[in-house]
């Protein structure tokens, strides 16, 4: 199995800021943290991905 390839958030900032990561791991969409990585990450089914992004921009999650 590949490694996933993390790409920055189209939203994230470039100063350093709400720094979020996503990738394609095949059976699910991943979402991490840029700056500790290490950390581990969610792994979201393609419909709770998109659940995420919808109550992220309503701002439901305190983000």
């Amino acid at each position: 199995m590949s490694q996933p390839l993390w790409r920055k958030a189209s939203r994230s900032s470039t100063t350093g800021g709400e720094c979020v990561e996503v990738a394609d791991l095949a059976v699910a969409i991943g979402v991490r943290d840029s700056k500790a990585p290490e950390a581990g990450h969610l792994a979201l089914s393609a419909d709770g991905f998109a659940q995420f992004v919808e109550r992220v921009k309503r701002g439901e999650l305190g983000v």
